[in-house]
């Protein structure tokens, strides 16, 4: 399979993903779609993504080809969205139905894109399932060049002999893969790939002109903020356990919970059971645009990650460094992307610890929080870091390398 160049002059750039936003300002995460566009200067981009009811079947936003495939009925293409595939289907078994027509789905429509459009580099976020079917899709002797990219729980769960037979392939067959934080590494490698394949590069943050300080807005003094999916690896559990420690120190402190996922209903009814409700506030999903002023109006922001009996953890937190980028205070868990981002010098909660998390909670509330008086040094290292302009310029020179390397041979 040979790639023929674009009317454009830029390489073509297929990317893979089931997380993609649905419509301008959805409240997905919409870290595949900045990237893309900003990977739009050097290249002629094409994302495929599953289709949803109320979403284009073929749109361009913001320079980008997106084009959504259709794997079942149009009521019933509910496996991707709304909180993640895996949390979904712990919890609605059923959904399991829709595995084998989303995989049949997202392969063949790979294979149309290679065979009509004909890309020089098919860039895959999520080992499993996007990792997969494009490796098998592009073939052992890949034309186009296939780049992977892992965000979190595709690399450090479904840890059976399969999966992490499928995750080998996957690696040994690309060109070059990422994974957002160190200890992603240090997992991938464990698996057996090719150290010299396995960079280090996050997705990125708009710290320059979204995700910024503004003085006007005037700071809370007791709103706790989480912002993110409810799902088991983020620890919310933990911060609801802590909650009544907080308050018998801080009475009119409150909880706000901005995100949506599988946990949700079980949150309710522990905040329900440890009388704690009058003062726990589920936002729901916020558009990115909204999110800014919530960073801005928050007195700290809350990251209770953890690791999960099935080896789930948080691959980085962005919203850490949204937080940071917005100049709010921030308590985290000591876990490995937390680290990557705050540096081996900070002061980190044990993860699962209420107590220890109350505690440090507690101090930001009353003012005396020493990492508050290091946040404008926080957010120098986070923009130097993982900035959009940085992380796309990494990427940008990663996926040009990749299909350079490919033309050649």
């Amino acid at each position: 399979m040979t790639s023929a160049p674009s009317d454009s002059g830029k390489p073509r750039l297929l990317v893979v993903t089931s997380m993609f936003p649905r419509w301008a300002d959805d409240t997905e995460p919409g870290f595949v779609f900045e990237l893309c566009r900003r990977l739009a200067a050097r290249f002629e981009v094409r994302v495929l993504a599953p289709h949803a009811p109320g979403a284009a079947l073929r749109e361009t936003l913001d320079g980008v080809e997106v084009i959504r495939y259709r794997y079942a009925p149009r009521r019933l293409q509910t496996l991707a969205y709304g909180g993640g595939i895996v949390p979904k289907l712990r919890r609605q078994p059923w959904k399991w139905l829709l595995v084998p027509v989303f995989l049949v789905g997202q392969y063949r429509a790979i294979r149309r894109e290679l065979r009509r459009w004909r890309p020089q580099v098919v860039h895959a976020h999520w080992i499993i399932p996007q990792g997969v079917l494009a490796a098998l899709a592009v073939g052992k002797r890949p034309r186009p060049a296939f780049v992977a990219t892992a965000h979190g729980t595709d690399l450090f769960a479904f840890n059976g002999n399969l999966m992490r037979r499928l995750k080998r392939l996957v690696l040994d067959r690309c060109a070059g893969a990422t994974v957002v934080s160190g200890a992603m590494r240090d997992a991938a490698i464990a698996l057996g790939a090719d150290a010299g394949k396995i960079g280090v590069a996050p997705m990125g943050v708009d710290l320059r002109d979204r995700f910024t300080v503004d003085d006007r807005i005037v700071r809370s003094r007791n709103q706790i903020l989480f912002v993110g999916r409810l799902a088991p690896s983020k620890g919310l559990n933990i911060l609801l356990d802590a909650m009544p420690q907080i308050l018998s120190a801080q009475p009119e402190a409150t909880l706000t919970l901005a995100g949506f996922g599988p946990e949700e209903d079980a949150l309710r009814a522990q905040a329900q059971r440890l009388n704690i409700d009058p003062r726990v506030t589920f936002a729901g999903p916020l558009p990115q645009s909204a999110l800014p002023d919530w960073y801005r109006r928050a007195a700290v922001f809350v990251a209770p990650y953890v690791r999960t009996q099935a080896g789930e953890q948080e691959g980085f937190g962005l919203t850490i460094v949204e937080a940071i980028g917005c100049g709010c205070p921030v308590v985290a868990t000591d876990m490995p992307g937390s680290r990557d981002i705050l540096g081996e010098d900070a002061d980190l909660i044990e993860p699962g610890n209420a107590q220890a998390l109350a505690a440090a909670v507690v101090k930001v509330l009353a003012g005396n929080d020493a990492a508050a008086a290091h946040r404008a040094r926080w957010r120098e290292r986070v923009a130097e870091k993982f900035d959009w302009r940085q992380v796309a310029d990494q990427y940008g020179n990663l996926l040009a390398a990749a299909a350079g390397r490919r033309s050649r041979e």
